[in-house]
């Protein structure tokens, strides 16, 4: 009979409260479709053409919600000493920790540029229509950008990697742990066709966390290459020759 006091048990209902709290934020932006009341009240708030208007209460909805997202699952996890307590060992000092995560964002790189030739060989093409969607809702409302480079990352390696990930590890290996949390990562984002980079994305968080034992060092690699990415995407048409 488990036992609904003991550290793991509480450990597993605040991982569980972290997932829903997730699943909440990305289900939040129904309330515009089916509360359409709210929806023309907050367009209200915005100028521009209606579809402007559309885009840029996309934008602010995503950075608050998933801004909500990371501040109730820090409360929740404050409220847990153990939460934390997935590897045994000792933690990497933070400082080293802080340098594999910049040394991460070098290896997801490299692992996306293989990823990308091994889609280029099987006649996908280049290009992830999830990250221009997201690019063209930022350009119109560029409070997406704490969203993409900050928060979403946060959240990200809380849910994929500690909640999922590190659910897993404790009971199997690191590969099913890491293929298994890095298919949902990919899964989550919606593109299909380029679900192998963001499978290698995952696999590549996930060995930053399971190596260092701080979640510290996958958040730091993803809020770089995030951050990379949206430089890349919102200067294109300075880098055009």
């Amino acid at each position: 009979m488990t036992n609904v006091s003991s550290p793991k048990f509480k450990t597993q209902k605040t991982a569980f409260y972290v997932l829903l709290t997730y699943i909440i934020c990305q289900l939040s932006v129904f309330l515009l479709i089916f509360i359409p009341d709210l929806k023309n009240a907050l367009l209200t708030l915005f100028s521009g053409t209606p579809d402007e208007q559309l885009i840029k209460l996309s934008g602010w909805w995503s950075t608050a919600s998933f801004m909500v997202a990371v501040v109730v699952s820090f409360i929740l996890i404050a409220k847990n000493k153990s939460f934390w307590n997935v590897f045994s060992g000792e933690k990497m000092p933070l400082g080293k920790s802080i340098g594999w995560g910049v040394i991460g964002f070098f290896l997801v790189f490299l692992g996306q540029s293989i990823g990308a030739y091994i889609e280029f060989a099987l006649g996908i093409e280049v290009g992830s229509e999830n990250t221009e969607s997201i690019m063209e809702v930022t350009k119109v409302a560029p409070i997406m950008i704490i969203a993409i480079v900050f928060l979403g990352p946060v959240l990200e390696e809380l849910v994929f990697r500690r909640v999922i990930f590190g659910s897993i590890i404790q009971n199997y290996n690191f590969w099913i742990a890491s293929i298994v949390s890095a298919v949902v990562f990919a899964a989550i984002h919606m593109d299909f066709t380029h679900i192998l980079l963001y499978t290698i994305c995952g696999m590549i968080f996930a060995f930053l966390y399971h190596k260092t034992k701080r979640l510290i060092t996958p958040i730091i690699a993803h809020v770089l290459l995030n951050g990379f990415v949206t430089f890349i995407q919102m200067n294109a048409d300075k880098f055009q020759v």
